[in-house]
């Protein structure tokens, strides 16, 4: 009897935790006037390094005087956590089938498992990347980022990168493009598509530099222990 009344107490004691769980409020990014609003697509098997590298350069933007930072966020198509390639959980900030979206300033694509194949299949993601484009001022994308860019028809007028692996695949898959390779990333008109990687740190770098002035974008650099000298990088802009 006493066996049974502790495992009725265990069962019943999850079942609060649950509860507890599912109806703890939601907590939104805090969203500071006069910032630009970024934006990351997550999706299962999302790669760590294009979405974390981008998010730290931008993120440390906040500690910098005199210039207009940036804000950081998250946007999926659920609020359930997603797992990246490497088996990092992440939880989104925003479903973007549902909420009502922030303005999006500055969209970033990070590279995720299967841009190559499913993803290119996903109608609402995709109409969520061309209406975010109508409006904002950059996209950039990282490694395969690049093929859910120009699925949504974004790259067809600009020159473009990607993986350097698949870059062969890129060329094959999207034949109307033009696509420079052998760099590290390329800056045409609001659009900046890299080769992912680490180089993922470089490409943010240099929207930084873009937007700040040089010594904004070492300042970041140095906080990150990244030697940054733009002169230096094999990168491709388009006047």
């Amino acid at each position: 009897m006493k066996k049974l009344f502790s495992l009725a107490f265990l069962l019943l004691s999850i079942a609060c935790v649950k509860e507890q769980k599912s109806n703890s409020p939601r907590v939104l990014p805090d969203l500071k006037p006069n910032h630009y609003n970024v934006a990351f697509l997550i999706m299962e098997g999302v790669y760590n390094t294009e979405f974390t590298a981008p998010y730290d350069i931008f993120q440390h933007t906040q500690y910098r005087d005199n210039i207009k930072p940036m804000n950081t966020f998250t946007v999926a198509n659920t609020l359930e956590p997603i797992r990246s390639f490497e088996g990092v959980r992440i939880l989104p900030d925003y479903d973007y089938t549902k909420d009502s979206l922030p303005q999006i300033d500055i969209l970033v694509v990070p590279s995720a498992e299967h841009h190559l194949d499913s993803d290119l299949k996903d109608s609402i993601m995709l109409d969520f990347v061309k209406r975010v484009d109508e409006k904002a001022l950059f996209v950039t994308s990282h490694c395969d980022g690049a093929f859910v860019l120009a699925k949504a028809g974004l790259l067809n007028k600009v020159t473009s990168t990607t993986f350097p692996s698949d870059i062969a695949l890129y060329k094959k898959t999207f034949p109307e493009l033009q696509v420079k390779d052998s760099v590290l990333f390329v800056h045409d008109g609001k659009y900046i598509t890299s080769a992912g990687g680490a180089k993922s740190f470089e490409a943010a770098l240099y929207l930084c530099e873009h937007l700040y002035g040089a010594e904004i974008a070492r300042s970041l650099a140095k906080g990150l222990v990244i030697e940054w000298d733009l002169s230096k990088l094999d990168y491709h802009v388009i006047p």
